[in-house]
């Protein structure tokens, strides 16, 4: 949400930018060519240097003004940034608490499975149903061969 500013808060950002910006350095280098012209034309130096004088301390308290206004913005800025990340971090550590509860339930799945598996495989019942499967597979094929084999032509021509 863009914070709202003031009136002159708004001419200072403005400021600030084109203070900072190429048209502000043509801006003042031209400035200073008039100043020059202007002693070339046979305005008096000392009242040329004055009025410029002037005008660059006043330019100097204004800069000075808007800098320390930057660097307001700028830590008030830093310092909302500053509260996210915490914020962030406290998260990424209730994050990290709750990806090690997971770890921990999944090594306990996983110790339980271990388990069960060891218990099938050192069950004599689980031994005996795996051996009557394969006697009753074997049977299969060969009441299948069988069965092939005593079909009478006609009935092997007929298929």
């Amino acid at each position: 949400m863009p914070e709202k500013t003031s009136f002159i808060e708004n001419i200072s950002l403005r400021a600030t930018k084109w203070i900072g910006s190429t048209a502000s350095l043509v801006t003042h280098t031209v400035i200073f060519v008039i100043c020059g012209i202007v002693i070339l034309a046979g305005v008096p130096v000392d009242r040329v240097l004055l009025v410029l004088t002037t005008i660059v301390s006043l330019e100097a308290i204004y800069l000075s003004i808007f800098i320390q206004m930057s660097v307001n913005r700028n830590e008030s800025k830093l310092e909302e940034v500053s509260d996210d990340i915490e914020e962030i971090q406290e998260d990424v550590e209730g994050i990290e608490q709750d990806v090690d509860e997971i770890q921990k339930d999944i090594d306990e799945i996983q110790e339980d499975v271990d388990e069960i598996h060891d218990e099938i495989e050192d069950d004599p019942d689980t031994k005996h149903l795996e051996h009557i499967k394969k006697t009753l597979g074997a049977l299969i094929k060969e009441m299948e061969m069988l069965h092939s084999h005593t079909q009478t032509p006609s009935k092997k021509k007929k298929e």
